[in-house]
């Protein structure tokens, strides 16, 4: 059996690891091709491209890049159409994704998209298009099935993945000394991850540094940690520090976000899946985002949603301060964390709401996610 899928970055790239060793499991024999990063290839992927190539952010920053990544889109439509697939699963990258969807639906190919585009969020208009492209929806999050019900798409909530992997009860000291860390008790431990494509660093990391040089202004006995997800972003990351704020008490890791994140007393991370495992992580954070003007210009017409952390989105209301754009200073960011220094009763009732929280996605995700598209094969 060949089973085709297209992750778009690296938390997709992680959930399609998953599944991959998920169907392994009920399809021992199956091939699989497409186009994913290490985790997928470490399950058997054959990979036709790069995924770094496709880990572009922005309404802006995909154009700059859009013949390439639609050079790519046709390659991979004739490779799929020349040895076609039982079933094509899309991970999130909903632009280049649900198109290809598309075209390999109108030739008979069973389409699935795993991890829904935020149409509830912005665009909503576009569920039309969703109900054209795939045959089946699978959402980690139970607000966008409630969503693709309404309008009729055929969909299956998951949860999520993540939930499932990370335990309910997470150690910082043990993080702590995995990390190499010999700090004072009285020291505080912030978690800096500005994110992990080179769009996001160029815009977050800048800012996250001075968030934290503005941070050690305040309150000195303060420490630093900034995981960069490849070898080459630790690199770019290294040389901001260099020329920002070389006196800074900052230890930069390759990798390692998930120990980063549980060390740390604070989380101040640029909004994504990133979010996520904090949350599941139980730790206080304070989410920025900052996209290119136009983007952003784009973005304040077509958002229909009040909140862009997914906490807040899972809750319905504000847990976590969040910034975007011309609201994500230094200042802003600095004031937030020092808000959750200084307020421990506000940091346990966070604590219960992400736990609550937790519960809720800890689904066994990838065996969901599996069952549901073996019986779409079944159905086909």
């Amino acid at each position: 059996m060949h089973i085709a899928l297209v992750a778009g970055e690296l938390s997709g790239d992680l959930l399609g690891a998953n599944l991959i060793a998920a169907l392994k499991a009920r399809y021992p024999q199956a091939r699989f091709t497409g186009i994913g990063g290490p985790g997928m290839v470490g399950q058997g992927l054959q990979s036709l491209a790069p995924l770094e190539r496709l880990a572009v952010m922005g309404l802006v920053e995909v154009l700059r890049h859009l013949p390439e990544l639609l050079c790519i889109r046709r390659q991979l439509y004739r490779q799929l159409i020349a040895d076609p697939p039982a079933v094509f699963i899309g991970i999130d990258a909903p632009d280049f994704n649900l198109a290809l969807e598309r075209r390999l639906r109108a030739r008979g190919i069973p389409t699935v998209h795993y991890v829904s585009p935020s149409v509830w969020a912005w665009r909503p208009w576009r569920v039309r298009k969703i109900a054209r492209a795939v045959h089946l929806m699978l959402t980690l999050f139970p607000f966008e099935a409630a969503f693709y019900q309404d309008h009729g798409v055929p969909v299956h909530w998951v949860g999520h993945p993540l939930a499932d992997d990370i335990p309910l009860r997470s150690d910082a000291s043990e993080a702590q000394r995995r990390l190499g860390l010999s700090l004072s008790t009285e020291t505080r431990i912030i978690a800096l991850l500005p994110g992990s494509r080179n769009g996001e660093i160029s815009r977050m990391g800048p800012l996250l540094l001075d968030t934290a040089h503005w941070l050690h202004t305040q309150q000195p006995d303060v420490h630093f940690l900034m995981p960069a997800a490849t070898p080459q972003l630790y690199a770019t990351l290294e040389a901001l520090r260099s020329e920002r704020a070389p006196a800074l008490p900052l230890q930069l890791t390759h990798g390692r976000s998930r120990e980063v994140m549980t060390a740390a007393d604070v989380v101040v991370l640029a909004s994504g899946t990133a979010t996520l495992e904090a949350m599941l992580l139980k730790r206080p954070m304070v989410v920025a985002y900052r996209v290119a003007p136009m983007t952003a210009w784009i973005a304040r017409r077509l958002v229909t949603i009040r909140h862009f952390a997914l906490p807040n989105l899972l809750a319905g209301r504000e847990l976590v301060p969040e910034f975007f754009q011309e609201a994500a200073t230094a200042p802003h960011l600095g004031a937030a964390v020092l808000n959750w220094l200084k307020n421990s009763r506000n940091v346990a009732a966070v604590t219960r709401e992400f736990e609550a929280l937790h519960q809720l996605l800890r689904r066994n995700a990838s065996e969901q996610a599996a069952a549901s598209i073996a019986g779409l094969l079944k159905a086909s």
